[in-house]
């Protein structure tokens, strides 16, 4: 079970902080890329770039160091609640069915994370 719980943690670590660094620090190309960001003001698009990535270092790290490893909990969380308002505020009001296959594969990710590190704390 640990090791499947890695295994989700580096995926979402991988999926979370390349967009969240493209989100971040190349707003404008993701504007170009994301149908999604075209509509929203640059400070929107920065804030959930900055959200994913430190949701992904908070999905990582603190189970890594050891150090407030209860983290990795609420990053899970907050990145399962990133999923849930992409879906339903996002991709089915704008009808983009096509994507909604990878974000529902996401949030399952970081339900998983979170529901099998709270059972380490619980």
């Amino acid at each position: 079970m640990n090791i499947a719980l890695w295994i989700a943690q580096v995926l979402l670590l991988g999926v979370f902080g390349m967009a969240g660094v493209m989100k971040t620090f190349m707003t404008a190309k993701a504007k170009e890329t994301l149908p999604w960001a075209k509509g929203r003001s640059d400070a929107f698009v920065r804030f959930v770039g900055i959200s994913e990535l430190l949701g992904a270092l908070g999905m990582f790290l603190p189970m890594l160091t050891g150090i407030l490893p209860w983290l990795t909990v609420l990053a899970a969380v907050g990145m399962a609640i990133i999923q849930v308002l992409a879906i339903f505020t996002v991709h089915l009001p704008r009808k983009e069915y096509n994507v909604l296959p990878f974000n529902v594969v996401l949030l399952a990710l970081a339900i998983f994370v979170a529901w099998g590190r709270w059972g380490l704390f619980a």
